[in-house]
């Protein structure tokens, strides 16, 4: 009785509640953002000029993370869509025994790499449409969970390399 007490106590922790939300929020921010400009873009037929150097223009992504690899081979997506749903997988386990702070980092990729899958799955490609610009340099072409990825990616190597120096 008292095993099951505690594992239960661990399973449900409120640092996995927590993981569990972060990674919710960034999903919602993800898709609601992609429905507002697929929706935009099915009505105007036009990008959203935001400034001199952003605009909001829909593309979509067959490939992985902004734009890379991108083919219309279906053997070539499937193989890459099966690769990113190891990949959520192994952030799964990889949150379930983390600490508080990595729980938090990873729940933040976590959370875009859904988005991102939930878009292959459905779309069978990724709705891009942050496009950042000087003049005429385009960087990559990204969305919300592209976002919220990098910073989870960069935040994990930055606190490793500041806890290593120490």
């Amino acid at each position: 009785m008292n095993f099951s007490k505690n594992y239960r106590k661990k399973i449900f922790s409120k640092e996995l509640i927590v993981s569990i939300v972060v990674a919710i929020i960034v999903f919602i921010l993800d898709r609601v953002s992609k429905i507002i400009v697929i929706k935009h873009q099915a009505e105007s037929k036009t990008s959203f000029f935001v400034n001199d150097y952003l605009n909001l223009d829909l593309v979509w992504n067959t490939g992985i993370g902004f734009g890379l690899f991108s083919h219309n081979a279906n053997m070539f997506y499937h193989a890459i869509t099966f690769l990113i749903f190891l990949v959520i997988v192994f952030l799964i386990n990889l949150t379930s025994k983390a600490n508080l702070l990595d729980k938090v980092l990873f729940s933040l990729i976590l959370g875009g790499a859904l988005g991102n899958f939930y878009d292959r799955l459905t779309y069978f490609a990724v709705p891009d449409f942050i496009d950042v610009h000087i003049n005429n340099f385009h960087w990559f072409t990204f969305n919300i969970a592209d976002i919220f990825i990098t910073i989870g990616i960069i935040l994990l190597i930055s606190k490793d390399v500041i806890l290593i120096k120490k």
